[in-house]
């Protein structure tokens, strides 16, 4: 089992500014074997290459869900298989946040506990023969050692006794499915923060779960 993670919005907390946002969204692209991984691969590719990259001075490296029209995210769907994958999600309602977790290193606090509690949402008893879980490289050396083993330690109980978890942080322009689950996860984010479902309803049967978090 492959396992993409990805986040749309900020842990900003701060709500006069313009670019604070009310929601903060982790979504988790769930590939239950390595085909429905490699669909993807074979989406972005085809993607970027016809439709980003058909021009002579063109040269687009990553699909972003921020910077990625509607009609290129449709053509990207469309290539999709439509087995092996499965969508979960969860939503906080930032203004509901207690004054003690809006603190900078309580944030670090905040993003481990929601990756936790929609990391728990899947059966991991049928993951054999392990468990990868990619999320994109923005964290420091410290981040990502606090992260990996909070989740390490809680996700333990879940997982049978002979699946290893493996962890990885990886730059998102060099791997299809942070790339993906991108694109998903802002959908989710424009649902919440916009009402904006133009997107989102394309994958929506896809969604195995989804809440919204101290609504």
């Amino acid at each position: 089992m492959i396992i993409y993670l990805d986040e749309s919005g900020d842990l900003g907390f701060d709500f006069s500014k313009p670019k604070t946002t009310r929601k903060f969204v982790i979504t988790l692209l769930v590939c239950e074997n390595k085909n429905a991984s490699d669909s993807f691969r074979f989406a972005v590719r085809r993607t970027l290459k016809n439709k980003l990259n058909n021009g002579k001075n063109r040269s687009v490296h990553e699909l972003k869900g921020t910077e990625t029209a509607l009609p290129i995210k449709q053509y990207f769907h469309r290539q999709l298989g439509t087995n092996g994958w499965h969508i979960y999600t969860v939503v906080l309602n930032k203004q509901r946040v207690n004054d003690d977790l809006r603190k900078p290193l309580a944030k670090k606090k905040l993003y481990n506990f929601l990756a936790r509690f929609i990391l728990e949402k899947i059966d991991l008893s049928l993951a054999a023969p392990a468990v990868t879980l990619i999320l994109d490289r923005c964290k420091n050396r410290d981040e990502i050692r606090d992260f990996n083993s909070y989740v390490e330690n809680q996700l333990q109980a879940l997982l049978p006794l002979n699946i290893p978890l493996n962890i990885y942080h990886e730059r998102s322009h060099e791997n299809a499915g942070l790339q993906a689950v991108d694109l998903f996860c802002w959908g989710i984010f424009r649902k919440y923060e916009k009402l904006d479902t133009a997107w989102y309803e394309m994958y929506r049967s896809s969604i195995i779960y989804e809440t919204e978090y101290l609504r």
